[in-house]
């Protein structure tokens, strides 16, 4: 009789605007967590400096992107700023089945595709404490111009109008916190009913 909380992985969908620290905030986890494996996303978007094929992104032409989706490969996709990011299907569904907790790191549109898909997904929305913090952010980078910048302050207040449809809400003024939080959801959601059904029906047993 299996009388121990399941070890299925979660699916944990981080959202939020761009400067926020969501790509930060995962890569710490998966540097300090070895049951935490973040999903890399597919996209049609040109390599930046420093981006590895495969780590950072699978790097598609808009063709390949197209046959992905055609072709039933992604779990969701969505098109920014004129190009395309996905998520791969496979190797979600494996590492879940190897009892990983899988994070996606996906913009609100892709989340709620997901939560379509995968109901049980917990979805996280990193906010940022003041708009004025993503936009010393974004200027920090120094990889955009300021009008690209004002573009992207713009799709972040389009973004935040979508955080209430999110199952929490993590806000990134302090790093070491933010990740002190989501590591604590994650570890919350393997407690959820849904994912000790078989547990329940074995006490009944």
């Amino acid at each position: 009789m299996n009388n121990k909380i399941s070890n299925k992985g979660s699916l944990i969908v981080v959202s939020g605007p761009s400067g926020v620290g969501k790509g930060t905030i995962c890569g710490k986890l998966i540097e300090k967590y070895d049951n935490v494996k973040v999903s890399v996303s597919a996209t049609s978007r040109s390599p930046r400096v420093g981006e590895t094929d495969g780590v950072s992104y699978f790097f598609k032409t808009r063709d390949e992107f197209v046959s992905m989706i055609n072709s039933g490969e992604l779990i969701e996709y969505n098109e920014y700023n004129g190009n395309f990011y996905g998520t791969p299907k496979a190797y979600v569904e494996e590492q879940l089945k190897l009892g990983y907790d899988v994070i996606l790191e996906i913009d609100v549109n892709g989340a709620m595709n997901v939560k379509k898909v995968y109901p049980e997904a917990v979805l996280v929305f990193i906010a940022p404490p003041t708009m004025e913090t993503i936009r010393e952010r974004l200027i920090g980078r120094g990889t955009e111009n300021i009008e690209t910048i004002e573009q992207r302050i713009e799709i972040a207040k389009k973004e935040i109008l979508i955080a209430p449809q999110y199952d929490y809400i993590v806000i990134n003024n302090d790093l070491d916190m933010a990740i002190k939080d989501v590591v604590m959801l994650i570890d919350a959601a393997r407690l959820r009913v849904c994912n000790n059904k078989e547990f329940i029906e074995n006490l009944l047993k």
